[in-house]
C-alpha cells in the first residue's frame, strides 16, 4: 500500500489508540484550560523536553533509570506554572477510581504534566486549577475530540515575534495513523502556542503566524530573523506541548527516543521552535495493547513525527478567532476553504 501523506491533513484522534481517553476543561472567561490523556490501565511513558523554559511535573520519573514503570495520565495545561495545579485534580480523580501506583493501603496516581504560557490573553488571575483538572478527567472519553479553542489550546496563540497585535490564534489538535496490516495505532495531541509560524506539513506553506500588518499575508518570522529582526534579543510567552501514544509495546528508553523523534514533527510544522522562551515538551506513551507483534522504534518514531506535524496543522486549522483580543484564526485569515473536518 502506497500512502501519499501530502494529499490531505491526516484525520483521526489520539483516542484511536486502544487504552487512551482524552478530556478537556475550558475556562471560557479568559480563555484558558487543560487537557488530560487518561490511561487508567497504566501506560509506559517517556518524555523529551526541548524548549529552554519548561514548566513540568514528574518528568524525572520517566527517566529509564528510575523506578516507577507506568503512569495513569498526562496533563497538558495553560496557565504557565500555575496550571501545574490542575494535576492535583487529575490525581484526585484517579485515586477515587483506584488507579495508581499501589502503596500501603492505597494508590499514588502518576501524572506527568507540562504547561504553556497563555497568561497574556485575558484575565491573568484565571488559570486552570485542581478543579479544572478533575473536570477534564470527568469529561474524558474515547470518542473523537473537539479541536481548536478547547482545553490546553483555548488561550494558545502563534506568530508572536512582532508583538501580540500581529499574532494569530493557536489551538489544540489531534491526529492518528493506523499502520496497515498490523493493528498498530500511533496518535498525537498537541497544544500549539508558539512564537513561530505554523507551516502546512504537506507543502511547506505558512498556514498561520505573524501577520503582515496590511491585512493580508504573513511577515514570515524566519525571514525576518535572517534579515536581522530581533537579533539583539526578543521575549515572548510561548510553548508547544503534546503527547504521542501507541498501542505497540515499548519500554521507557524506547519511548524517550520516540518522543525525541516526534519533535521532528514540531520542527516540520513550526518555525522557529525550541527557543529560549519556549518549554516545548512531548510525552510518548505505550499502552502495550497490540499483542503478538514487535514494533520497530525507528518506524514508530518516524510515524509519530508525521502524525504530530499533522496534529499541529489541525490545531490552527480548527482554531476560532478571538475578536475581543484581536486574534484572527486561520479559517478567517486564509479563507478556511479546506479546513479539515472531524470525520476525516
Amino acid at each position: 500500500m502506497i500512502v501519499d501523506h501530502r494529499s490531505e491533513i491526516l484525520g483521526g484522534c489520539i483516542v484511536d489508540v486502544p487504552g487512551i481517553r482524552l478530556g478537556h476543561h475550558t475556562l471560557t472567561t479568559r480563555p484558558t484550560g487543560c487537557s488530560v490523556i487518561l490511561c487508567e490501565d497504566g501506560a509506559v511513558a517517556g518524555v523529551d523536553v526541548r524548549g529552554a523554559a519548561p514548566g513540568t511535573r514528574e518528568t524525572d520519573l520517566l527517566d529509564p533509570s528510575n523506578y516507577v514503570q507506568k503512569i495513569q495520565a498526562v496533563l497538558l495545561s495553560g496557565g504557565s506554572a500555575y496550571g501545574l495545579a490542575a494535576a492535583t485534580g487529575v490525581a484526585r480523580y484517579l485515586e477515587e477510581k483506584g488507579h495508581g501506583f499501589p502503596i500501603g493501603a492505597g494508590v499514588v496516581p502518576i501524572v506527568p504534566a507540562a504547561v504553556l504560557m497563555d497568561l497574556g490573553v485575558g484575565d491573568f488571575s484565571i488559570r486552570p486549577d485542581a478543579e479544572a483538572g478533575y473536570a477534564a478527567c470527568r469529561a474524558a472519553t474515547s470518542a473523537p475530540s473537539a479541536e481548536g479553542n478547547v482545553g490546553a489550546g483555548a488561550g494558545a496563540t502563534i506568530g508572536k515575534l512582532f508583538g501580540p497585535s500581529l499574532a494569530m490564534k493557536g489551538g489544540l489538535g489531534t491526529a492518528s495513523w493506523t499502520v496497515p496490516g498490523t493493528g498498530i495505532v500511533v496518535g498525537a495531541v498537541v497544544a500549539v502556542n508558539a512564537v513561530g509560524d505554523v507551516y502546512d506539513p504537506r507543502n511547506g506553506r505558512i498556514l498561520a503566524g505573524a501577520r503582515s500588518g496590511e491585512g493580508t499575508g504573513f511577515r514570515d518570522t524566519v525571514a525576518a530573523m535572517m534579515g536581522g529582526y530581533g537579533v539583539t534579543g526578543f521575549g515572548g510567552a510561548n510553548t508547544t506541548i503534546g503527547a504521542i501514544a501507541t498501542n505497540a509495546a515499548f519500554g521507557k528508553a524506547e519511548l524517550r527516543k520516540i518522543a525525541q523523534m516526534a519533535h521532528d514533527g514540531f520542527a516540520r510544522s513550526i518555525n522557529p521552535i525550541h527557543t529560549m522562551f519556549d518549554g516545548d515538551t512531548i510525552f510518548a506513551l505505550s499502552t502495550g495493547k497490540a499483542t503478538g507483534i514487535s514494533a520497530d522504534v525507528t518506524v514508530i518514531g518516524t510515524i509519530a513525527a508525521m502524525v504530530m506535524a499533522h496534529a499541529v496543522a489541525r490545531a490552527v486549522m480548527q482554531a476560532q478567532s478571538l475578536p475581543e483580543h484581536d486574534l484572527p484564526a486561520w479559517r478567517d485569515y486564509d479563507g478556511g476553504a479546506d479546513a479539515p473536518s472531524r470525520s476525516m
